[in-house]
């Protein structure tokens, strides 16, 4: 049901483009946990709806034109690892994907990212992966003395990379010892630019 919703989503989204001023060819997708199964599940079930078209926007493309998948699950078979769940067919048209995870998350192993990237890469689909020692699961946005904290930036700067949009020429990286603005306890140091 959940994938079903999510490609009436993206349909949607895509039909009222021009209304919402939303470049259609720009849509993507960014799930954590089993969000990030949904979004790998979305890149790669997209030449038919789970579903019969009941609106005009059911025949708008579902297919994401990016995917962030955070600390995913059910990527790989639990038993083997480092081979991909059959339920996903990852091929060239398979959107650009972003990949995060830590190595140390006690609920999705690591090995699902690694299948999945593994599977992203054979197929010649644009991938980027960032796995990080620790950072356990769950972490989302908020903010710690972790360096996998700094995730959302490295999403940001990798979706100008690939041309969804424009890329920053200074672009503020907050730095550990600068979590006092955020309600954490390091000094507030000026952010650093790159």
């Amino acid at each position: 049901m959940a994938l079903e919703d999510a490609q009436r989503t993206v349909g949607l989204v895509r039909f009222h483009a021009a209304e919402w001023h939303i470049d259609p060819h720009k849509i993507g997708v960014l799930g954590s946990s089993a969000g990030g199964h949904l979004s790998a599940a979305m890149s790669t079930h997209f030449a038919k709806r789970l579903y019969p078209a009941i609106a005009a926007a059911d025949k708008e493309s579902c297919r994401p034109d990016f995917a962030v998948a955070i600390y995913p699950g059910h990527l790989a078979i639990a038993d083997e690892h480092f081979e991909l769940n059959p339920d996903l067919h990852v091929t060239s048209q398979t959107p650009p994907t972003f990949s995060l995870q830590a190595k140390n998350d006690p609920v999705d192993e690591v090995e699902n990212s690694l299948a999945y990237y593994a599977a992203l890469k054979k197929a010649g689909v644009p991938v980027e992966m960032h796995l990080y020692a620790q950072g356990g699961h769950a972490f989302g946005l908020r903010r710690t003395e972790l360096p996998i904290t700094g995730w959302p930036q490295l999403v940001e700067t990798w979706v100008g990379t690939i041309g969804m949009i424009p890329v920053s020429v200074s672009v503020p990286v907050l730095l550990p010892g600068d979590l006092r603005h955020f309600g954490g306890r390091g000094r507030r140091a000026a952010p650093a630019t790159r």
